[in-house]
């Protein structure tokens, strides 16, 4: 009997995964592994570089023609222990608010350590000078010895000068919510722990075929008990959207109960909807039809949540290594960075398989971004 000789060459003619939607390589970064991207009305464009371990020379930078540049400048990315409350230590997101202020948000932790003391905190970067016009240090109170404060949505309406809304993405403690008041800078926690903010005990993610875990050479695989991480607000800026990033659920909340101080968690947590399974995701973004969009690092995708609640899947590309960061500009351009994460040396025996370039992503889009001011 015959048999077939096994070949390692792909035969070209034999039906294989399809792609879905149009996406353009924006830029390639050969550095530091990027996560946050936003885009200003005028058309720049900003990018974080969390201190995970890999060689950050500047943790907010702008791109520039063919090269990325220290944003605001470099002295603010020098990190300096002794004045945490001015430089920066580990920046996550990045996001452009409705004024075209450029909001930094820095987690206040190296290398996936404990939060710094005084260091976790915001900045607001006027674009027309390039300087600091506002800063609020997270409270002591709000970043609880676990807190990794992750990404950050704005409704500029509300109070004197808006109010903010960010995720705790802890893998390490209890999830939640995060309310700023921007005129005073009072913060306040929401959600803590609850199970909408936590991640799913039930949850088994796989990435590139394998199941995404903690991996120490020797030692069984354990899971990545990521708490809640992106973050998007209704155009209306009636709900806040958010999800575990160990989970494939989408969650709302009220808005106005969030603010209201008179509300308990109990009354807050009344308002949550589970608006089912939208897959795993990273970074959530919305645009001012009333629609979110929601990576899926499983399935190398980006999803469209439509107004009739149906997701559809907008992107599908093998190029799409975890995509991280979502941002809607005002060019009608959805961007968002792949960078990998899944392949970094704690999820692979200590073997770093990320390769470069990182690469920032973009896809045209109907829409722009949501303007609540």
């Amino acid at each position: 009997m015959k048999t077939a000789t096994p070949t390692s060459t792909v035969d070209t003619h034999l039906a294989s995964d399809r792609t879905i939607g149009r996406i353009q390589p924006v830029f390639e970064f050969h550095g530091a592994m990027p996560t946050g991207v936003t885009v200003s009305s005028s058309g720049r464009i900003f990018i974080s570089f969390p201190r995970w371990g890999d060689n950050v020379p500047f943790t907010v930078g702008e791109i520039r023609g063919n090269k990325v540049v220290a944003y605001p400048d470099q002295a603010i990315n020098d990190f300096d222990p002794s004045r945490p409350g001015e430089t920066l230590s580990s920046v996550q997101s990045v996001v452009v608010d409705p004024s075209n202020r450029l909001w930094i948000l820095d987690t206040g932790v190296l290398e996936f350590g404990p939060p710094l003391p005084g260091c976790a905190k915001m900045f607001a970067i006027d674009l027309a000078t390039n300087k600091v016009v506002k800063t609020i240090v997270f409270s002591s109170t709000t970043v609880t010895p676990t807190t990794y404060v992750n990404d950050v949505r704005f409704d500029l309406r509300q109070g004197k000068a808006g109010f903010a809304y960010l995720t705790d993405s802890t893998a390490t403690g209890p999830g939640g919510i995060i309310v700023v008041d921007l005129d005073s800078g009072e913060n306040w926690r929401r959600l803590t722990g609850h199970p909408s903010t936590s991640p799913d005990p039930s949850f088994i993610p796989l990435v590139e075929g394998e199941r995404f875990a903690l991996r120490e050479k020797g030692k069984p695989p354990s899971a990545f008990n990521c708490s809640s991480d992106g973050i998007a607000i209704s155009a209306d800026g009636l709900k806040l959207y958010y999800c575990p990033l160990s989970s494939r659920h989408l969650f709302s909340v009220s808005t106005e109960l969030l603010r209201d101080r008179s509300a308990d968690d109990a009354a807050v947590s009344k308002s949550i909807v589970d608006l089912g399974e939208k897959g795993a995701s990273d970074g959530l973004e919305s645009d001012d039809k009333g629609r979110v969009y929601a990576g899926d690092y499983e399935n190398n995708s980006i999803r469209q949540l439509q107004p009739n609640g149906e997701w559809q899947t907008i992107a599908h590309d093998p190029r799409i290594l975890w995509p991280d960061t979502l941002s809607v500009a005002s060019n009608g351009y959805l961007y968002f960075t792949a960078n990998q994460l899944h392949r970094q040396p704690q999820f692979n025996e200590g073997v770093d398989r990320r390769e470069k370039p990182y690469v920032l992503f973009r896809m045209k889009m109907d829409a722009g971004p949501v303007l609540l001011k």
